[in-house]
C-alpha cells in the first residue's frame, strides 16, 4: 500500500477530554500493485528476442504492437513499436533499469561470452554498498545489473531485496543458465532539482524513501519495483526535455487515482480516463521535468490472462 496525503481539512473526531483534530496530514492508502516501464523500439522483433532469449524474460502479455516482460515479482517491462506508441525511438533515452540481483558474477561471465555490448566493466569494490556493471540493449537503452551489499546505507531497503525470490529465466526459447535470474527492479530518473522531485515522488504519488546515496533516492513503488530518483549532474544521463520512457504503475484503484491526482502537479494529458481498449483502461500525465507517468488497470481479456495470473487477479 501507497500513502497519498490528502487535499482537504478530514472528519473533526471527538473523545471527552482525549479529542484530536485529523488534519490534512491524514493519510489514506491507494494501491500499486504492479511497476512497469514502456521503451520504445524501431525494432520490436530484434528487442523482444535480446530481452526473451538473451536475458530470459518471460512474455506476460503480447499486443502485437507490445510485448509486456515479466522481470521479478511485481516488476514488469513493456517493449513498444516506435511508430505506434507516445513517444519514438529517436528521443534521448535519458532512463536506465537497475535488474537486482544476487548473481552479479555468473551474469557478468554468461553476458560477456554472449556478446553483450558493456558500458563499464564489472569491478566489484570492497565494502561498498553496491556493486554493479552496466550494459547496452540493441538500440541503446541501459540496463544496470546491480547487487545491493550489507551496508549502512541499504539499512531499510535490503531487508525488501531479501524477501524478494530470485525470478530464474522463464523464457521457453531462453539462453541464460539455469538458475540465473533477477529479484527487483530500479527505474532510474534523472532530474534537475532533485529535492522538488522528492516532494512530487512522496506528497503527489505517496511513495516511501527506502535508501538515500546522497545525489540519488530509492523509492518503493510495488513489492519489488523501486523508482529511483538522479541528480542529473552527477548521473549517468543528464535532462533532457523529451525522454523515450513512459513511467507505469499498475493498480485496480484507477478512477480513485485519477480523482486523487486531477489538480495537483501530475499534469493530465487528458480529462478523463482511457476506456476504448479491451485490455486495459489507463490514464496518464506528465511529471513536473515531463516524465510521462502512466496508470493501468487490467481487464479480463485473453490476451491477459497469464499476465492477470501473474497479478494475482
Amino acid at each position: 500500500m501507497h500513502y497519498i496525503r490528502l487535499s482537504a481539512l478530514l472528519l473533526l473526531l471527538a473523545c471527552g477530554d482525549g479529542s484530536s483534530n485529523e488534519t490534512s496530514d491524514e493519510l489514506t492508502r491507494l494501491e500499486i500493485v504492479g511497476s512497469n516501464a514502456f521503451w520504445y523500439y524501431a525494432d520490436l522483433d530484434a528487442a523482444t528476442n535480446f530481452y526473451t532469449k538473451t536475458l530470459g524474460l518471460k512474455l506476460a502479455a503480447d499486443y502485437g504492437f507490445a510485448k509486456i516482460l515479466h522481470v521479478a515479482g511485481t516488476s514488469y517491462l513493456t517493449l513498444v513499436d516506435g511508430t505506434m506508441g507516445m513517444h519514438t525511438p529517436d528521443e534521448p533515452k535519458t532512463v536506465a533499469l537497475a535488474l537486482v540481483t544476487d548473481q552479479l558474477d555468473e551474469w557478468w561471465e554468461y553476458l560477456s561470452h554472449q556478446g553483450v555490448e558493456m558500458r563499464n566493466a564489472y569491478n566489484p569494490t570492497e565494502n561498498s554498498a553496491h556493486d554493479g556493471f552496466v550494459a547496452y540493449d540493441p538500440e541503446g537503452y541501459y540496463l544496470e545489473f546491480e547487487r545491493f551489499n550489507p551496508h549502512s546505507e541499504n539499512e531499510r531497503f535490503l531487508p525488501m531485496l531479501e524477501r524478494a525470490e530470485t525470478v530464474p529465466a522463464q523464457s521457453i526459447d531462453s539462453e541464460v543458465p539455469s538458475g540465473l535470474g533477477f529479484k527487483a527492479t530500479i527505474l532510474w530518473l534523472y532530474y534537475r532539482d532533485l529535492p522538488g522531485m522528492e516532494d512530487f515522488w512522496e506528497d503527489e504519488i505517496g511513495l516511501r524513501m527506502v535508501a538515500d546515496q546522497g545525489w540519488t533516492k530509492i523509492y518503493k513503488a510495488s513489492s519489488t519495483g523501486f523508482i529511483g530518483l538522479v541528480d542529473e549532474t552527477r548521473g549517468m544521463h543528464s535532462y533532457t526535455e523529451q525522454k523515450a520512457v513512459t513511467i507505469s504503475l499498475w493498480t485496480t484503484q484507477l478512477a480513485e487515482w485519477f480523482e486523487h491526482l486531477r489538480g495537483g502537479s501530475l499534469e493530465m494529458r487528458s480529462e478523463s480516463i482511457e476506456e476504448g481498449n479491451p485490455r486495459y483502461r489507463a490514464f496518464v500525465g506528465y511529471d513536473p521535468e515531463g516524465y510521462y507517468v502512466e496508470f493501468d488497470t487490467f481487464l479480463p481479456h485473453e490476451d491477459n490472462e497469464e499476465l492477470l495470473l501473474g497479478l494475482g487477479s
